[in-house]
């Protein structure tokens, strides 16, 4: 690919927002070395594919040779960001901030190269920063300019309280772009105005305004947005088996947003497969070729091919699987309790309503009662499509 087609992808794959974009593809065809920054609030020790999309970015930003910055924002999480929330976001405690922090940077370097990437905390000099200067970057900004904004509006409209913390979040992130003088900010489109934010408090100290770049929210395993919250994530740290099979469980109308979105696949042979799509293809044999591409990108070809022959197995053949997780039993005990013990569900809530929505089957038959106790001998459980246990008496 010639860079001048690498430069026009760069900035149109999956791209919502451009800000300036003449002045933006002027600077990357010029070969000027720009300081790239992103931010990152560690709501979460995990980090999942659709947050994947503006690494992966970073990532050939770094090929063509510019500096990555990446912002942690262990500051700005004790006050919570509310860009994509319909209601306040519980600020995090210095604790909990340090246990998310603790698998980021192993996460980050399986994309980025983190060698030669600049990562600073803004409590550096957030923490530092006086009531003065939020107030001096607070008066460029007005409430009505903050009210405005989708999620603010709904909850103003539904009584629901915004708090005075939250209308300063923008201020503080402006201020990271300040601090790191960054030529170009990028990430999702509910970040707009936040980093909108930066290029005033830029201009505001002397400094030329970073040019921003803002990237599609891709959905989820169930259609809504992707949110650890709702439990539809695919994460970039999943087992190659796990993620394999997600990709394969999600609508088929999200089939040509994820090549796009989530994968290297050229646009051409990503045209092709929509073609074919259209003309009568079966979804599942595209979809197929997406989850060996997600798979392949995160855990190497090796490892996809495993995924797609265990997955061909298990779904197509009704094998069960090669490796599945082993554990024993005491006659008379609970099944519920077992998984939950063996962490194959999150709780005896999830197994009771699993099992009400016949989601469990022992020995390939259905578990109907949320008291099923287990007798003598082997048990092979499923739990949904994808979670199977070997069970033995003690």
């Amino acid at each position: 690919m010639s860079k001048e087609k690498e430069i026009e992808e760069l900035l149109t794959r999956g791209v919502t927002h451009v800000i300036e974009r003449d002045h933006l593809e002027k600077a990357l065809k010029s070969g000027k070395k720009l300081r790239v920054k992103h931010g990152i609030d560690p709501t979460g020790p995990k980090i999942h594919i659709g947050r994947g999309v503006v690494l992966w970015t970073l990532r050939k930003l770094q090929a063509m040779g510019h500096k990555v910055v990446l912002i942690v924002g262990d500051f700005t999480a004790q006050i919570g960001d509310a860009s994509d929330k319909d209601a306040a976001r519980q600020p995090l405690t210095p604790e909990q901030i340090k246990n998310n922090l603790k698998t980021y940077q192993e996460q980050l370097g399986k994309i980025i190269d983190l060698k030669k990437a600049e990562i600073h905390y803004n409590s550096e000099w957030l923490g530092k920063t006086s009531g003065q200067e939020i107030l001096e970057g607070a008066m460029e900004f007005t409430v009505a300019q903050m009210i405005e904004r989708e999620n603010f509006k709904e909850r103003f409209e539904a009584g629901k309280p915004i708090g005075l913390h939250e209308i300063l979040y923008p201020v503080l992130q402006g201020l990271d772009s300040v601090a790191i003088k960054a030529d170009l900010e990028i990430g999702g489109n509910d970040q707009l105005f936040n980093m909108m934010a930066g290029r005033v408090l830029q201009k505001r100290r002397g400094q030329k305004p970073q040019d921003v770049m803002t990237f599609e929210l891709i959905e989820g395993t169930d259609g809504r947005k992707m949110s650890t919250s709702w439990g539809n994530v695919i994460l970039i740290e999943d087992a190659p088996n796990d993620m394999y099979g997600k990709i394969m469980s999600i609508k088929d109308n999200l089939i040509i947003r994820y090549f796009t979105m989530v994968t290297d696949v050229s646009m051409d042979e990503i045209k092709k497969y929509e073609k074919e799509l259209k003309n009568g293809a079966n979804p599942r044999d595209i979809k197929a070729k997406l989850a060996f591409e997600i798979t392949k990108r995160y855990h190497g070809t090796k490892e996809a091919e495993k995924a797609a022959q265990e997955f061909e197995k298990i779904f197509k053949k009704k094998e069960k699987p090669t490796d599945m997780p082993k554990a024993k039993f005491k006659k008379g005990e609970k099944l519920v309790d077992v998984l939950v013990a063996e962490k194959i569900v999150s709780s005896k809530s999830d197994a009771r309503r699993l099992i009400q929505q016949s989601g469990v089957k022992d020995n390939d038959k259905a578990v109907t009662d949320i008291d099923y106790v287990l007798n003598s001998g082997k048990h092979v459980v499923q739990v949904g499509k994808r979670r199977f246990i070997e069970l033995s008496e003690k």
